[in-house]
């Protein structure tokens, strides 16, 4: 029982640091899931004094990626009082022409200010509307959201690190003495600390399994996926094969390197 409780603690504080990680990077693909739905409806709108071909627009800049005229129907229709069929076509040959751009990604306000400069450079384009306000506040959002979740995923692995740190202390504390009694008969230091190594890497493997079954069960949760559905994107929530080699890796890379770390402290102070 005691062996269990011992074993516990590290496994507990192992999982949190993979569950962290998984978090910050399902937030990581949903803000790029979302983006991209973004760059989908977001568009740039610009005034032409003359027609302009869909090859000249699109060699302004790599970040265009489609062009599509905007018909003076709707404009003509608000101004049309009782006009005649006459005036009407008149009036649509004198309308600047209204060209909609949409990008290959969400565009950074840096990239926004590039590519309203690209577009102006045109001597026949007058107007280039941009939204850079409504765009700039859905941008600063995304960044500090993320921002956030990477302040509390490092918080979390710091702090969790020192423990395990610790627990790996205690468990070289009640070896010591069969340690020490090796170290007489010869022993390597390798040999000495092998059941630090491998106690370590037992609770390494354990904990990776069971942040793959929770990860699993969240991510076939069906109220998780509803809300993704709400907001109208699409995310791989876990990976069984990528996802979780990569915290095994991790779980098992961290807990060999803070044993290798307490054993050649340990050797030092021999």
């Amino acid at each position: 029982m005691k062996s269990i409780k011992n074993h516990l603690s590290l496994v507990i504080a192992l999982l949190s640091i993979l569950f962290s990680m998984q978090i910050f990077i399902i937030v990581d693909r949903s803000i790029e899931a979302y983006k991209e739905n973004l760059a989908s409806n977001y568009s740039v709108v610009i005034v032409s004094q003359k027609n302009l071909s869909d090859t000249t627009l699109l060699e302004v800049n790599t970040m265009i990626s489609e062009v599509e005229e905007l018909s003076p129907d709707n404009v003509i229709k608000r101004l049309n009082t009782g006009m005649d069929s006459k005036n009407i076509e008149f009036l649509k040959l004198t309308l600047p022409k209204f060209y909609k751009l949409n990008l290959e990604h969400y565009p950074t306000p840096e990239e926004i200010i590039d590519l309203k400069k690209d577009l102006l450079k045109n001597k026949f384009i007058t107007k280039v509307e941009d939204f850079a306000h409504t765009h700039d506040t859905t941008y600063k959002l995304l960044l500090l959201f993320k921002g956030v979740v990477t302040v509390f995923a490092l918080s979390i692995f710091i702090v969790t690190t020192l423990l395990i740190f610790k627990e790996l202390r205690i468990w070289q504390f009640k070896h010591s003495e069969r340690m020490s009694i090796m170290g007489l008969f010869g022993a390597p230091v390798w040999l000495r600390s092998a059941v630090l190594f491998r106690l370590s890497m037992v609770d390494a493997i354990v904990s990776s399994a069971l942040a793959f079954l929770l990860f699993t069960y969240i991510a076939s949760s069906q109220w998780i996926l509803e809300q993704f559905d709400y907001i109208g994107i699409s995310v791989v929530l876990f990976d069984p094969v990528s996802d979780f080699i990569m915290l095994l890796g991790v779980a098992i890379t961290l807990s060999i390197l803070l044993a290798s770390l307490i054993v050649l402290g340990h050797k030092e102070e021999v």
